[in-house]
């Protein structure tokens, strides 16, 4: 044995090759390949590493795969471009939510229509009429109950459309053409809290009816005064269809007005005697329509009438007293208008 393998084999010369209690001997050692330490150590010494190449003392190269798998980050380039293939746009990820606030304002939107339209006046008043009085009547001369009103038309026009009048209460002017709702409308007593508008009426008169008006104001708007109203209508001569209409208009210059197609007979308390009498005399010889029937024909109530009213036969009709006509011309209350 070699004085180097001597100096290698004695005590302390070498790492302590002791193993803990139950150890497995390492691979290569002399106790796990059964064979003394100096045939193991010259083993060590003169065996080439498996797998090695080239001269003694030369670096040894791994014969092992210097490849590395790919199989963890193809997997993970490919969740990268899925993630960026495919991005949701903010309308799809907000749909719900949209559709339920578009929802929101189409109905507020709506609502806001229908109400400012519902709020809006169907009709307006340019003036409140209030005719001027004349000469009081000649003597003998048969009163002409009433005044005349200056025509403002009479040309039918869509519901819901605005007419604005020159004179209010208007005795004519553009109207409804919807018969037994809009225009003409049922001839009966209607409350002070009817809707009941100019439009509707007007087709009355065009076609030969009576209307009453009353002030929301005036008697005829309480309780009392609204059963004296009925009862008038209830004892009013047959007119099938036609009149009278009673309904509450608060632009007028007086509590109370009877009105026929271009003649508006004022008053200042309610009169049904003064009413009929006013009826009788200028029914059917003013409106420019014959659809119902009505107590006179086409010529004038008298052959004596005066071209202004005579003192009224009742005095609830006072601005009738030294009535006048609406029209300069004399002879224009005595004429149909």
């Amino acid at each position: 044995m070699s004085k180097p393998s001597r100096r290698r084999q004695q005590p302390g010369s070498q790492p302590s090759t002791a193993r803990p209690a139950g150890a497995p001997p390492p691979s290569g050692s002399p106790t796990s390949s059964g064979g003394s330490p100096s045939s193991g150590a010259g083993a060590a010494a003169g065996a080439k590493p498996a797998g090695t190449t080239g001269a003694p003392g030369s670096t040894p190269r791994s014969s092992a795969p210097t490849s590395r798998p790919t199989g963890s980050a193809s997997r993970h380039g490919r969740r990268e471009r899925q993630r960026l293939a495919y991005q949701p746009s903010f309308m799809e990820r907000n749909r719900t939510p949209i559709i339920v606030v578009a929802g929101i304002v189409g109905v507020a939107l709506i609502a806001a229509f229908v109400f400012f339209s519902a709020s809006q006046p169907a009709y307006a008043c340019s003036t409140v009429w209030s005719p001027a009085p004349t000469a009081s009547p000649s003597a003998g001369a048969t009163p002409a109950l009433g005044y005349v009103q200056p025509l403002m038309g009479n040309s039918h026009v869509g519901v819901g459309e605005k007419v604005t009048y020159t004179y209010c209460a208007p005795a004519s002017g553009n109207h409804l053409n919807r018969p037994g709702t809009a225009g003409p409308i049922p001839a009966r007593v209607y409350g002070p809290s009817d809707n009941v508008i100019p439009q509707g009426w007007l087709h009355n008169l065009e076609h030969g009816g009576l209307v009453v008006l009353y002030q929301g104001s005036s008697a005829g708007a309480t309780p009392d005064g609204q059963a004296q109203l009925r009862e008038f209508h209830a004892a009013f001569p047959p007119v099938t269809g036609c009149g009278p209409v009673i309904a509450r208009f608060d632009q007028m210059s007086s509590p109370f007005q009877a009105i026929l197609w271009g003649r508006v007979l004022p008053m200042q308390t309610w009169d049904p005697t003064l009413v009929t009498a006013f009826w009788k005399q200028w029914g059917g010889l003013t409106n420019p329509e014959l659809a119902c029937p009505v107590p006179n024909s086409r010529t004038s109530p008298s052959p004596g009438a005066s071209p202004v009213a005579s003192a009224a036969p009742s005095p609830s009709a006072a601005p009738s007293v030294a009535a006048p006509s609406a029209s300069p011309a004399p002879s224009a209350a005595a004429s149909p208008s």
